[in-house]
């Protein structure tokens, strides 16, 4: 894709129109680990606060907010086409899911990554105000 291409590269809410594209769209991230999978049940309930990159038709990317109270929301199953990335695709849809937050009157936003660089870039950190830091135990065995 060109930079003229990312021009026309569209963010706009997610519908449940999208849900068996986006189950389709998930998958290679699912098969490589980067993603969990989702049902399409899952799916649905996440495009009620999920945002798309659309090129014409296509779908090239997606992120959802999903929301556990007015202090937190997630950003969850963020995800791009690798031919658009680094044309601020992903940057865009966490931004989107940052404005939902904001509209809500949530406090904080999250994301649980293995790409902390890209969160970093788009204003996350570490530590919040007064050095709250989140941390986790696993449950599960590693898979």
């Amino acid at each position: 894709m060109t930079n003229s291409e990312s021009a026309i590269c569209v963010v706009r809410p997610a519908h449940t129109q999208d849900v068996a594209e986006l189950a389709s769209f998930i998958e290679p991230f699912v098969e490589l680990g980067q993603l969990l999978p989702r049902t399409p049940d899952e799916l649905d309930g996440l495009v009620h606060h999920g945002f798309v990159a659309v090129i014409g038709d296509r779908i090239v990317g997606f992120a959802a907010l999903e929301v556990y109270s007015k202090k937190l929301a997630e950003v969850r199953s963020l995800a791009v086409d690798p031919n658009v990335r680094g044309l601020g695709v992903g940057k865009r849809l966490v931004q989107a899911c940052v404005d939902r937050a904001k509209e809500m009157h949530v406090l904080e936003v999250m994301a649980v990554t293995a790409t902390e660089e890209f969160f970093r870039a788009c204003g996350f950190d570490f530590t919040l105000p007064g050095q709250k830091k989140a941390m986790f135990i696993q449950t599960r065995d590693e898979v």
